[in-house]
C-alpha cells in the first residue's frame, strides 16, 4: 500500500476500439538499475517490498558468488558474432522482463501476485502472469497473461510471436502451464493443496482474463495511428472487451541495443556499489 517508488511510469494512451494502450517511461535509469540489480541477485521478493514500502534500494546481505553470477548474466561474452547476438538478445530480454515486472508491481495491491522474472534468461514458457485474488472469497478475480518482447521488429514480433502465444491461451491450449503457474502464485495467498487448485479454476475463464503485450518501439511509434498498426489483429482474441487487450510500448530513442547496454552498465554499477557497501559493513 501507500505511495510506491516509481522507476517506470505507465500512462494510458489511445490505440483503437479494441486495444487499451499503455506507454512505459523510465523515470530514472539509475534507480531502475538498482531494482534490477536486486532482482538479478535472486531477491525478487525483497525487491517487491522495496517497491511497495518505498524502501531504499539495497539488497539484503548477499554472497560474493551471487554478485559474480549476476554480473555474468549481464555481460555479453561470445566468440562468434552470432553467439554475441544470441547472448545479447537473452540478456536484453531479461532486462525488459524485469521492467515489465516492475511496471506491474508498482500498481499491484496486496492481493495481487506476480510471477517472478526468469533469473536464467533462456527459460521458455509464460513471460509473465498476474493473479488478482478476492481477499474475502479466496477465488481468482482476474488473470493477466503477459508477453514481453525486447525487439527491433515490434510489428513482426507482435504478429508472429505474441499473437501466436495469446491465441493458444485464448483456446486454452497452454492450460497446464497456466494452471501450474497460477497455483504457485495462489499459494502465496495462503491457500494450499486442493483448495489452491480449485481456486485456480477461473484462470480458464475468458471473462476474467486480460492479455498484456509489451514491446520496445522506436520513437516513430508515438501516435494512436502507429500503435493501431502495431497492434493490428489483437481483436482476433474474440469475446473480450477493449480493457482486456493491453498494448504497452516502451519508446526507446536511438539504437535499441545501445539503450539496453547502457541499462546493463547501470545495473553492473549498482551491483558494484552494493558489493562495496557490504564489504564495509562486515
Amino acid at each position: 500500500g501507500g505511495l510506491s517508488m516509481t522507476t517506470i511510469s505507465s500512462q494510458v494512451v489511445d490505440v483503437d476500439d479494441f486495444v487499451t494502450g499503455h506507454i512505459w517511461t523510465v523515470a530514472g535509469i539509475h534507480e531502475l538499475a538498482k531494482v534490477i540489480a536486486v532482482i538479478a541477485l535472486g531477491q525478487v521478493e525483497h525487491a517487491a517490498e522495496i517497491i511497495n514500502e518505498l524502501g531504499s534500494v539495497v539488497p539484503v546481505g548477499s554472497r560474493s558468488e551471487f554478485y559474480q553470477e549476476a554480473r555474468e548474466q549481464l555481460r555479453i561474452r561470445g566468440t562468434t558474432a552470432n553467439q554475441i547476438d544470441v547472448l545479447r538478445y537473452h540478456r536484453d530480454g531479461f532486462l525488459f522482463e524485469c521492467m515489465s515486472w516492475i511496471a506491474a508491481r508498482q500498481v499491484a495491491d496486496e492481493n495481487t501476485y506476480l510471477k517472478d522474472p526468469h533469473i536464467s534468461s533462456t527459460t521458455q514458457g509464460l513471460d509473465g502472469l498476474i493473479i488478482q485474488m478476492d481477499p474475502e472469497e479466496k477465488v481468482v478475480l482476474h488473470t493477466t497473461i503477459c508477453e514481453d518482447k525486447c525487439t527491433q521488429n515490434p510489428r513482426e514480433t507482435f504478429r508472429d510471436k505474441v499473437m501466436v502465444a495469446f491465441t493458444e491461451h485464448h483456446q486454452n491450449k497452454r492450460g497446464r502451464d497456466l494452471l501450474a503457474n497460477a497455483v504457485s502464485l495462489i499459494k502465496q495467498s495462503g491457500l494450499r493443496g486442493t483448495a489452491a487448485t480449485l481456486a485456480a479454476e477461473r484462470v480458464y475463464d475468458k471473462t476474467h482474463r486480460t492479455y498484456r503485450a509489451a514491446l520496445t518501439v522506436n520513437s516513430d511509434i508515438t501516435t494512436a495511428e502507429e500503435r493501431q498498426k502495431l497492434f493490428k489483429g489483437y481483436d482476433e482474441l474474440t469475446d473480450i472487451s477493449q480493457a482486456q487487450r493491453i498494448g504497452a510500448t516502451l519508446i526507446v530513442t536511438g539504437n535499441l541495443r545501445d539503450w539496453f547496454q547502457e541499462l546493463a552498465d547501470h545495473v553492473m554499477q549498482a551491483l558494484e556499489e552494493f558489493e562495496a557497501m557490504e564489504a564495509t559493513n562486515v
